[in-house]
């Protein structure tokens, strides 16, 4: 059985992972938010604790990662190089080993073509973050780290996708949050799996100029 703590657990993609493990899994989860009431719906399963806590109170996250294998930090926002340190240095301390970050295609400069451009000009004020998150958690070796780099969102209620690894170019414009949240599941219940690698997801066939949904 294993601890996993999820810190952002009310995001989107973070919801349908809780639910996964809890249905798929005897894993201990304990869900990290800033306002626990949102997540009230979780309250009902022994597996699972619900912590209310910013991100950044390193006292308290250090708290949550008590007796913790492995952390999923869905978190995001302009600051998240601030955040990734915290995270980082709190992982330190508590001494979980596995962690996956949800990070953002682009973060590597790997988007080719005018996709790449479009979605560069599109999240120019968050992909600064994501990559000062890259830098710092491969300054971190000691923690073993697998990255997301999801194309664009979409609810979709489906599980179709695949996989770029770091030192390839991004395929695809969107993939559903189902399919991130699968991949995700995937390797909590495998931890083996693309350790300290950045994988970029997709749904196969969405190539284009920018997401469909968004033409």
């Amino acid at each position: 059985m294993t601890k996993v703590l999820i810190l952002g657990a009310n995001g989107a993609t973070a919801r349908i992972v809780t639910q996964r493990l809890i249905d798929e899994t005897n894993d201990d989860i304990v869900l990290y938010l800033r306002s626990a009431s949102r997540l009230s719906e979780f309250n009902q399963y022994t597996q699972v604790t619900v912590i209310e806590g910013d991100v950044l109170d390193t006292v308290t996250l250090v708290q949550a990662m008590v007796g913790v294998d492995l952390v999923y930090s869905n978190i995001g926002g302009v600051d998240l190089g601030k955040a990734t340190q915290v995270i980082l240095d709190a992982m330190k301390v508590s001494d979980p080993k596995r962690l996956i970050f949800y990070s953002a295609l682009g973060a590597l400069h790997e988007v080719p073509g005018a996709f790449g451009e479009w979605n560069e000009n599109a999240i120019k004020a968050y992909l600064p973050g994501f990559r000062e998150a890259n830098q710092l958690i491969e300054a971190v070796p000691e923690i073993t780290t697998t990255q997301l780099r999801p194309a664009w969102l979409t609810d979709a209620d489906e599980i179709n996708y695949e996989l770029t690894g770091s030192d390839e170019l991004f395929k695809g414009t969107e993939v559903s949050r189902k399919s991130v949240a699968d991949f995700v599941v995937s390797l909590i219940k495998d931890p083996s799996q693309y350790q300290n690698d950045s994988i970029g997801l997709d749904k196969p066939g969405t190539d284009g100029p920018k997401p469909t949904f968004m033409a």
